[in-house]
């Protein structure tokens, strides 16, 4: 009955659903991109190594601002390095790195030339060779930073694709040993990374990296100072080595007993729950706005249900005399507005889908993975709607008197 009813106003239920399937569209198309998006975070991380921890004297991952105290931070140092890779027993090994070396205000200008081209973009650090090893590097021409380029502070270079492409296009022949000018000194080209596989929006930091030893950023931006360290644990002793690290850093740098600590060290989870805490931030905007969405689909059902209990008095009124409970006529009229709200729900459902699809195939770079637990809760919301908003109509429909029904006209 309820489907045949829905049948008989096809247009005018659709534009009472319509409402319902906006918000339902939107909050399964914004779960599907922030799911696909964490997907390819974890991807990530998991290529840099889940055994691994990162200790820096600022707060790492993403963040809105700093507060004055935690920019006079001093920052680590080559001693704390050498004092973990001494004194904890569950560390396996550990990178020191010189992040950002050509930041903005400094006296160092990263931007690399050659014969006339110049690459801006990339995102320069000072590494020791053990580095690439540690966070699963692989080169797809030349080699890595070696012990002998470390010792000797020599002026080579390791860069990422998208400052290869930039500066030599379209060059089909090796560009391993080439000589680029950067920062007022001329540096080798002895090795091109490899693309990682995984990567956010079809980018990853590596993409644009410039990669030289870290004494040679020592001595091309004494200025700079600012360290980081990527610790890797031993096989299975991930908990013991940031436990330990920390409390190597602490004694080091006088942090007293209950004081927070005056740095950041972190494993790969820690990163993943700080994006996760993000993204529940933009899900509960999504939220609201479909919410609306799911408010106005619920007013506009309560209404045409309102309606229909106008329309159909004398049916009523004939059910009621052919022995129909207030019971009977309740379920009826809510199953209709639940009907009507499923079918809105599972129209939403489908848009949502074939949106994201388009989305995928428009942008491929674009992550989106429909979860199923957003299909059954947008489903499971609709009906819930319908619920709500036809209790009303149902109770009127219920209490009309039969004698009054069959009088009207």
């Amino acid at each position: 009955m309820a489907l045949d009813n829905v049948r008989s106003n096809k247009f005018r239920s659709f534009l009472t659903v319509l409402g319902i399937v906006i918000g339902v569209m939107a909050a399964i198309v914004v779960a599907s991109i922030l799911t696909g998006m964490r997907q390819s975070i974890i991807s990530i991380i998991e290529e840099y190594g889940t055994n691994n921890i990162y200790a820096f004297h600022l707060t790492t991952g993403p963040r809105t601002t700093t507060d004055r105290a935690e920019r006079l931070r001093k920052p680590l140092t080559v001693a704390d390095a050498d004092a973990i890779k001494a004194q904890a027993n569950s560390i396996e090994d550990l990178a020191v790195c010189a992040p950002n070396v050509g930041y903005n205000g400094g006296p160092f200008d990263d931007n690399i030339t050659y014969q006339g081209r110049n690459y801006r973009w990339g995102n320069t650090q000072g590494v020791t060779p053990n580095y690439a090893n540690i966070v699963n590097i692989t080169i797809r021409e030349g080699r890595f930073v070696t012990d002998s380029d470390e010792e000797q502070r020599r002026n080579v270079m390791v860069i990422g694709v998208n400052a290869a492409d930039a500066l030599f296009p379209g060059k089909q022949d090796s560009i391993v040993g080439t000589e680029v000018r950067m920062g007022g000194y001329n540096f080798e080209i002895v090795g091109v990374l490899e693309k990682r596989k995984a990567g956010f929006f079809g980018e990853n930091e590596e993409d644009n990296a410039v990669l030289i030893p870290f004494r040679t950023a020592q001595k091309v931006a004494p200025g700079r100072g600012w360290i980081l360290f990527v610790i890797q644990a031993r096989s299975g002793q991930l908990t013991e080595a940031l436990t330990q690290a920390e409390d190597i850093l602490r004694r080091r740098r006088n942090v007293k007993f209950g004081d927070p600590d005056n740095f950041d060290i972190k494993t790969a989870d820690n990163f993943v729950k700080q994006f996760d805490s993000i993204f529940a931030m933009i899900g509960l905007v999504a939220i609201a706005i479909s919410s609306l969405g799911l408010l106005v689909g619920g007013i506009g059902v309560m209404n045409i249900m309102l309606v229909s209990v106008t329309e159909r008095t004398q049916e009523i009124g004939i059910r009621k005399a052919l022995g129909a409970r207030r019971r009977d006529i309740t379920n009826q009229f809510l199953f209709e507005a639940m009907t009507l709200t499923f079918l809105g729900g599972m129209l939403g459902v489908i848009l949502a889908i074939g949106t994201s699809k388009l989305v995928m195939l428009l942008i491929p770079s674009l992550p989106a993975s429909v979860p199923l637990w957003a299909v059954t809760s947008g489903i499971s919301v609709s009906v819930g709607v319908g619920l709500i908003f036809g209790v009303w109509p149902a109770r009127k429909a219920a209490r009309l008197d039969p004698i009054e029904c069959l009088r009207y006209e």
